[in-house]
């Protein structure tokens, strides 16, 4: 028998949260004991203690005998046991299941969670399912889901990234925010001489602040409440933290919101960018690094405009600085597309809506996207960083997403996953047959879902781009990382950041999408 590390807090608030373990009795427990084998009880160990709102074990046990189950009972005084592991492997752990039975103490089996997605852990025929609720953070960004896209995860080069952070002051924008918060954990892991957390959301600072305080006792770090926009006060914390090296991943993300509301889009994707920039170049920051999008390129969206417009004060700013010789900071742009798992993004609303009973959205059955898991795409975001260019022209670094995935077989294989067939239906509720599924894609047998189809939003491109037709894009000495070889746009900085500093202010969103369009001439309209 093992049990858990100390826990932080009293042991008699251990189980302070509630897990319904689904099945025939409809049992809730507050002091679970999690079973099975090794690896598997460590894996779910592992995503409990990132948990909130979920109870953590009183014990763990693998391998089981009967005096261990008996002193386990005694001992912790379980209410409900988790057994995991795989379906074949559940006949070991018959006489330990059938000791905690007898003592009225229920037991639900639920497969690896690394072979399996948030709330629905098994599909149906597998037994019992564990649910918890849709608000807390049980988050799929938690879960291993590079399955879910076929994708083995490209590994990053620790030697050449080590050399750019061990022992280095780094600061992320942003911090709270799912790219951000991966960032930050990764850096970690180099050994700096400091994290330094800024973000303007206060309780999605709190938690990645929580959460390396936890993980990385031994690294400082120092969480800072600040919104970029703010220039003046932006340059001041820039001067007091001495940051040696930056990642701006703070910015406005969601499409059909920014098409409602352009004037925010320029605030927050531009003109925070050029606050972080310009003051990062200011303090001598060794390396400036913006976490970009495919959206901004051929944009249709005002959100894929802004981050277009900010890679383009980025290079202006790179550019005349090192051909003056009057800045020492290395800037740099990292281009990728939908990371599985972030916040708001498609597998946590699926999750969401397959809590609530259904159905499905999918905008339409074209659609595509590049997808890539949020731990991958902040891994290759920092060793782009790594990548010395001493040029006078700042590089735009293209993530490998690999082919375009089409987002109603996504949907279908994380129906699939969960044990349900999927049944396509249109607005009106006529059934829709889907002639493009792939065999591989093939339905089980099982609980129908409905999929509705729901439409294009304003803003959004049935398939993005990751680079322009243009753009000579040449690989680099990283696997999964090409850059871009062309020269960057000649533009007036001061003339952009005028005007859009004038239609930032204006009441009329049709004025402030004219000024954009007029700095971003390839952008149109879906």
């Amino acid at each position: 028998m093992s049990t858990l590390p100390r826990p932080t807090i009293p042991a008699s608030d251990i189980g302070s949260g509630r897990l319904r373990l689904s099945d025939s009795r409809g049992t809730t427990v507050s002091r679970p004991l999690f079973m099975g084998t090794r690896a598997a009880v460590a894996e779910l160990c592992a995503q409990i203690a990132a948990t909130r709102d979920v109870p953590a074990p009183v014990a763990t046990l693998d391998e089981p005998d009967l005096s261990t189950v008996a002193r386990a009972i005694a001992e912790y005084r379980p209410d409900g046991v988790l057994l995991v592991c795989e379906p074949e492997e559940a006949h070991r752990f018959a006489t330990a299941v059938a000791a905690f039975e007898s003592h009225a103490i229920p037991v639900s089996q639920v497969r690896p969670l690394r072979t399996a997605l948030p709330f629905a852990l098994a599909a149906p025929e597998a037994g019992p399912r564990v649910y918890v609720s849709p608000g807390s953070a049980w988050s799929a960004a938690r879960i291993d889901l590079a399955s879910l896209i076929n994708r083995q995860p490209l590994p990053i080069d620790r030697t050449s990234v080590s050399g750019m952070l061990r022992g280095r002051r780094v600061l992320i924008t942003g911090a709270g925010g799912s790219i951000g918060s991966e960032l930050s954990r990764i850096a970690a892991t180099f050994e700096p001489s400091s994290v330094i957390l800024m973000e303007r959301s206060e309780n999605a600072l709190f938690e990645i602040d929580r959460q390396l305080g936890a993980s990385f006792q031994s690294v400082p770090r120092r969480a800072v409440l600040h919104d970029v926009v703010d220039a003046d006060r932006t340059l001041q914390l820039m001067r007091d933290l001495c940051p040696d090296v930056v990642f701006h991943a703070a910015a406005h993300k969601h499409v059909p919101l920014m098409e409602d509301h352009p004037s925010h889009a320029v605030t927050n994707n531009f003109f925070g960018t050029k606050s972080i920039a310009d003051a990062a170049l200011a303090i001598g920051a060794d390396r400036f690094v913006l976490i970009s999008s495919d959206k901004a390129v051929n944009p249709t969206s005002v959100m894929g405009a802004t981050k277009r417009l900010a890679e383009t004060y980025v290079q202006g700013l790179h550019g005349q600085t090192h051909a003056r010789g009057t800045g020492r900071t290395r800037f740099s742009m990292v281009r990728f597309g939908n990371v599985l798992g972030s916040s708001c993004s498609v597998v946590p609303i699926w999750s969401a809506q397959l809590v609530d009973g259904g159905p499905l959205t999918v905008t339409d059955t074209r659609m595509t996207r590049y997808f890539m898991t949020i731990h991958e795409a902040a891994g290759l975001v920092i060793q782009a960083a790594s990548i010395d260019n001493p040029t006078e022209i700042a590089p735009v670094y293209v993530l490998d997403m690999g082919k375009p995935i089409r987002i109603l077989d996504l949907a279908n294989r994380f129906l699939a996953a969960h044990g349900y067939t999927p049944r396509l239906i249109d607005r009106e509720g006529n059934l829709i047959l889907d002639t493009g599924m792939s065999s591989d894609l093939a339905p089980r047998a099982g609980q129908s879902m409905d999929i509705v189809i729901s439409g294009i939003r304003p803003g959004e491109k049935l398939h993005e781009e990751l680079a322009y037709a243009a753009e000579n894009l040449k690989p680099t000495a990283h696997a999964g990382i090409d850059a871009w070889a062309g020269s960057p746009t000649d533009i007036s900085l001061p003339t952009l950041v005028a005007e859009l500093s004038q239609a930032r202010h204006s009441t009329s969103p049709e004025a402030v999408i004219a000024t954009i369009r007029r700095h971003v001439p390839e952008m149109y309209r879906t």
